[in-house]
């Protein structure tokens, strides 16, 4: 390890068997508490892994590791075999490096001008999506003699980042003739999610095409929902993201994934809403009848969704309050979310009491569901405010 990659160690120690390692302001003074469980996203790439057999597993880490946490997500799968990690950017990739010493790692975005020299000074190799990146990343190699490697990107159908298939086929003579330190040729699906979308097929074929050219060099194709597509789309190396953190990778099916997450915030009041008075902002849900309502200390500035708040016109997410389902009341806020809890027995709710938001049978997914978007956006917009919880079983 380099003398720049220990400065970049963080302060947060890794997570012995059965230990948990805790992080952010303390339990007493955090409206949320975060618990993520690292044993289950290592569970649930070493399930997708057997899946893809034999291809290689890598995991996609990008996004605050889909806010989970980049430092003990990538710590935890290396340290269960994972040799090769996926992130957006630079600064994810240094922070990457920093516990995940020994692996491969490739930056989606790839060369942005001017950033060339940051990667071999942290191991991190480019994921090629144009001519103008080769040419830059090829002069910097040649001049510097670097051949640490790099992704080449083909665009198979997404249109949004990657060289032409007819760009790759002219390419390939001289990429095999000379040593450009391609180390791995890729694409990215655009409906993996819905088998039977006549683009995957097209997608794996024209990919398949295109790895003939460049034979000797490891192709990647499937996402997280491409794995479930069979082994036409498997190639040499699969690269699942949310699967891992628990998102469903088979809409309409039952989710195949453990839940890796628990959101729970911390009731701040207990109030008595008459008859005809409404909660929260814009007066948009109005009691039937005489209703108690908790409020929480957690809000869309926590990331949980502004859109998942109930109105009279239709009903919000739920949340589990002593044991028991509760539907959400008005609009969530920026810092608090009301629930229903007439349905509960006089006293069996105090102020200071724990809500669950996402866990046990409210799942990311179900969020998701509720507020109109996708697992991906719930996980990923997680604030920084909790007190989080890494726990390893």
């Amino acid at each position: 390890m380099s003398e720049a990659e220990s400065a970049l160690q963080p302060d947060l120690p890794a997570v012995p068997a059965g230990h948990l390692v805790e992080s952010g302001p303390p339990v007493p003074e955090a409206g949320g508490i975060l618990t993520v469980n690292l044993g289950a996203i290592v569970a649930n790439w070493q399930d997708l892994g057997r899946r893809a057999m034999p291809s290689e597993c890598a995991a996609v880490i990008k996004a605050e590791a889909y806010g989970c946490g980049i430092e003990p997500v990538a710590r935890a799968l290396a340290g269960a075999g994972c040799k090769t990690f996926f992130v957006a950017d630079l600064g994810e990739a240094r922070r990457a490096r920093a516990v995940a010493h020994d692996a491969a790692i490739y930056v989606l975005n790839g060369l942005l001008p001017g950033t060339a020299p940051a990667f071999p000074d942290i191991r991190a190799r480019p994921v090629i999506g144009s001519l103008v990146e080769l040419a830059e990343w090829d002069a910097f190699c040649s001049a510097k003699q670097w051949y640490g490697g790099a992704a080449l990107h083909v665009d198979t159908g997404m249109n949004r980042l990657g060289i032409s298939a007819d760009e790759a086929a002219a390419l390939a003579p001289r990429i095999r003739a000379e040593n450009h330190g391609i180390t791995l040729l890729m694409s990215h699906l655009v409906c993996a999610e819905q088998p039977q979308h006549p683009l995957n097929e097209r997608q794996m074929k024209l990919f398949r095409d295109v790895r003939l050219l460049y034979r000797g060099i490891p192709g990647s194709l499937a996402n997280s929902s491409g794995l479930f597509l069979g082994s036409g789309a498997h190639c040499d190396m699969v690269r699942p993201g949310a699967a891992l953190f628990g998102v469903n990778p088979t809409p309409g099916h039952r989710n195949p994934m453990r839940s890796v997450i628990k959101l729970q915030a911390r009731i701040v009041q207990i109030r008595t809403v008459s008859k005809g008075e409404t909660v929260g902002y814009n007066a948009t849900w109005t009691a039937k009848h005489t209703t108690r309502v908790a409020v929480a200390a957690l809000g869309y500035a926590d990331g949980y969704p502004r859109a998942a708040s109930a109105t009279d016109a239709a009903p919000g997410a739920d949340a589990i309050v002593a044991d028991t389902r509760c539907p959400l009341a008005g609009r969530v806020s920026m810092d608090l979310v009301a629930i229903d809890i007439t349905a509960l027995p006089d006293h069996s709710v105090r102020r200071g009491d724990l809500i669950t938001l996402i866990g046990g049978e409210i799942s990311v997914d179900e969020l998701a569901a509720a507020a109109g978007t996708i697992g991906y956006e719930v996980l990923t917009s997680l604030g920084r405010r909790y007190h989080r919880i890494y726990r390893q079983t």
